[in-house]
């Protein structure tokens, strides 16, 4: 299969790899994009890093809330930086927004197919289609997700000005100011950190089995540390393994906000149910970043990619 710039250009993207080696690692692969990824992790030429976490798109994400136990967070993205400070769009994010945080469509279909809320006679697609021709540019609703809370509440956040959307879910008896305002705290540390999951119980056994087999490869890939004992690889592994846990599980991380820099969030979770007297847990949260996997127009470092696979 013949390797194409556009395709190293999306594999270095994906991986933070240099072109050649994503070039390489293609061929090797024969151009299948899920196998060069770890190709190039097992020679350890790529961190674990998704293209989501890479590339940005303008736009805007917003959260809004009906109650203390029901909130929506969409993204809607503008082709220019500009038109995502506009006040007319800012309007319409919102009201899209409020529009999912009334909504019980199930997917993005049903969702554009609803009647919007500030005009019954369009639907949101219609709503949509003629915002863009106000505005003179391509916009798009990307995606939307509710969360309605059945024991205990539901907090948002908002960072950098719509940059990134939180929606926490907390699971308590007691449902007071502290725990709003402990609850604010965890959204800013998942909007900083970035978490996948909210404990280690949520992750699968596949997921661990293939991080394994990564790390296997790669220590196998390494002339010193393949020559050591099975027992201590083993060793190795499980302790490389549960340091990636500490970073995305949620309870795990070290809280941002900790006086002494070791309190992680679980402690933190202890210390605030303690002090409300009621038990209190993450049930669960979304997090969006604008631009998430989203590709930007980048016609000099394609060029750059072509110079140097015709080199």
């Amino acid at each position: 299969m013949a390797i194409t710039a556009a395709m190293v250009k999306e594999l270095r993207e994906m991986t933070g790899a240099g072109m050649m080696d994503c070039k390489k690692a293609l061929s090797e692969t024969n151009g299948n994009m899920d196998e060069a990824v770890e190709f190039l992790r097992k020679n350890g030429q790529a961190k674990a890093e998704k293209k989501a976490s890479r590339i940005a798109a303008e736009g805007l994400c917003m959260v809004v809330t009906k109650d203390d136990t029901t909130a929506a967070v969409v993204e809607v993205n503008s082709e220019t930086d500009f038109v995502a400070k506009n006040e007319t769009f800012q309007e319409f994010v919102k009201a899209v927004a409020t529009q999912a945080v009334n909504s019980d469509a199930a997917d993005m279909d049903a969702f554009m197919a609803e009647k919007w809320n500030e005009d019954s006679s369009k639907s949101v697609s219609d709503a949509l289609v003629e915002k863009v021709a106000v505005i003179g540019e391509n916009l798009k609703i990307r995606r939307f997700e509710k969360v309605v809370a059945e024991h205990g509440c539901v907090v948002p956040y908002v960072h950098g000005g719509g940059r990134i959307g939180v929606i926490v879910e907390a699971d308590s008896d007691v449902v007071n100011d502290a725990l709003k305002e402990a609850m604010h705290n965890i959204a800013m540390q998942i909007a900083a950190l970035n978490p996948k999951y909210v404990s280690r119980e949520e992750v699968s056994a596949d997921y661990i089995a293939h991080e394994k087999e990564i790390l296997l490869a790669q220590i196998m890939n390494d002339p010193k540390e393949s020559q050591k004992p099975e027992k201590v690889i083993n060793g190795m592994i499980e302790g490389r393994v549960s340091k990636e846990l500490k970073e995305i599980c949620l309870v795990d991380q070290v809280y941002v906000k900790a006086e002494d820099g070791k309190q992680t969030v679980g402690k933190y979770l202890e210390q605030v149910s303690k002090e409300i007297g009621a038990t209190v847990k993450v049930k669960g949260f979304v997090r969006f970043e604008t631009g998430e996997g989203l590709e930007k127009k980048q016609e000099d470092f394609a060029a750059e990619v072509a110079a140097q696979m015709n080199a």
